[in-house]
């Protein structure tokens, strides 16, 4: 007897570029058959009129705080709701707690609401050296932060996030010395650029020659809020032919015209606005006695000062240039960047997955279906070498979302994350039901996956 069943749905292959029609069976937390006949399941699903896709999986998001918010899940329910079933977090150079605190909560806890992989995250581990953000490093701190990368590695981290514009101190230098003395050759590197806008060209040239002169796998993280303040045009034509001489340089991007980031960060340093060519009343207050307010520059100023770790979002980008970076047939994945404090934060975190469907592919028609599909699923768990996700295959693992192609749309709000998607039927993770119709009834289906060159 099969633990689920899944009847009368379609699911896509990728090798035809088509739907297909098939019951598939589940048992053991694996795909067992595929096809339309089988014997009984402890659980039947009708899928008629839905899709039954790979999980979702969000290669760029940001963590769980475990040592601010205790044992319990924050981000990681919001991800579920939207249908991500493996998630990448660590990025942009951030490490929310120490990777061992991170793995250790997870497994006392029995599992995870997703399937969690985490990178090493360099920023965090130069500034407990205490390296100011405008500093650069010493050879001899150079030597003890590729050391602490490889410590991270060895402890089940994928690969080494950075974050060039947050701590500008960083050369590149620094990064070819840390990246070179890695042993791992294949290991997965990610980068938040080192200036947007204006400086948005210069910044995915030296990228592109990290990528190239390091030989590592080299994802350039939201290409979105580097480039959509009118550069996404020629920086995705310098991306797709560096893309087409080095396969292991990559890109994600996410489906909304304004970025989230700490008010205190270089981000918002002297010229930003300039630079965007916006002003303080673009900004967006996300928590705090101002939550839920444009700035002023008195509010701006008094927050950056008084409360600098405060989470705001930057209307800042183009709508013509977010669906240009989704659509590129040559490259380019899906990732929300989504991270979440105390419940609020941008609705990229709640609403990423289905507004790249509902938006995107239904109302707008910049890519379809199978396209949006597979750069959320395959194209991803492809470039994270998870070859036994992001697909419906024999043998593959059953992380599925089930969802209605004609009512699939995203509900978070800049002002509320909570508000429901739509559409979404089932999620199914390792096997396990862990969402039915918008509601969590399994938030320990995931687990801890750990990066391939764990001792």
């Amino acid at each position: 007897m099969y633990d689920i069943l899944i009847k009368n749905g379609v699911y896509p292959d990728y090798s035809q570029k088509a739907f297909i029609k098939g019951d598939i069976a589940i048992k053991d937390g694996k795909i067992v058959e595929i096809g339309e006949t089988f014997e009984e399941a402890m659980q039947t699903i009708d899928a008629s009129q839905k899709i039954v896709s790979p999980g979702f999986i969000d290669i760029h998001m940001h963590e769980e705080r475990f040592l601010q918010n205790g044992r319990q899940y924050d981000i990681a329910e919001y991800m579920l709701k939207m249908g991500v079933t493996t998630c990448l977090g660590g990025n942009c150079g951030s490490a929310r707690q120490p990777l061992t605190v991170f793995r250790e909560v997870i497994e006392s806890l029995g599992g995870s609401p997703v399937n969690y992989m985490m990178q090493a995250g360099y920023n965090t581990a130069r500034t407990d050296m205490g390296i100011g953000h405008y500093n650069a490093a010493t050879p001899e701190q150079i030597s003890v932060l590729a050391q602490k990368m490889q410590e991270d590695i060895l402890n089940g981290a994928y690969g080494i996030s950075f974050g060039l514009e947050y701590d500008p101190g960083i050369t590149f230098e620094e990064i070819m010395e840390v990246l070179n003395t890695q042993p791992q050759k294949d290991l997965y590197v990610s980068a938040h650029y080192r200036e947007d806008s204006k400086g948005a060209l210069r910044s995915i040239e030296e990228m592109i020659r990290i990528a190239k002169e390091s030989g590592k796998r080299f994802q350039i993280s939201h290409l979105s809020s580097c480039s959509a303040m009118g550069q996404m045009k020629e920086s995705l034509e310098i991306l797709n032919q560096a893309i087409i001489d080095n396969p292991r340089l990559q890109y994600d991007t996410y489906p909304y015209i304004a970025f989230a980031t700490t008010i205190g960060s270089a981000v918002f340093d002297e010229g930003c606005f300039e630079n965007w060519e916006k002003s303080y009343e673009n900004i967006w207050v996300t928590d705090g006695k101002y939550k839920n307010q444009f700035c002023t520059k008195e509010i701006f100023e008094e927050l950056r000062q008084n409360d600098p770790g405060l989470r705001v979002v930057a209307f800042v980008m183009n709508e013509d240039e977010i669906a240009a970076a989704i659509a590129n047939p040559i490259s380019g994945m899906i990732g929300s960047d989504g991270g979440v404090t105390n419940g609020t934060g941008h609705p990229r975190s709640a609403g990423t997955f289905p507004r790249v469907l509902g938006k995107y592919v239904r109302e707008d028609k910049v890519l379809s279906l199978i396209e949006a599909l597979h750069k959320m699923t395959q194209a991803s768990a492809d470039r994270l070498e998870l070859y036994h996700k992001g697909r419906i295959s024999v043998g593959c693992d059953a992380d599925i979302t089930i969802f209605d192609p004609d009512t699939i749309s995203d509900g978070a709000t800049f002002e509320s994350l909570d508000i429901p998607t739509k559409g979404i039927d089932t999620v199914i993770i390792n096997g396990k039901i862990a969402l039915k119709d918008n509601r969590i009834i399994n938030d320990r289906a995931g687990t801890f996956i750990p990066g391939p060159y764990m001792k």
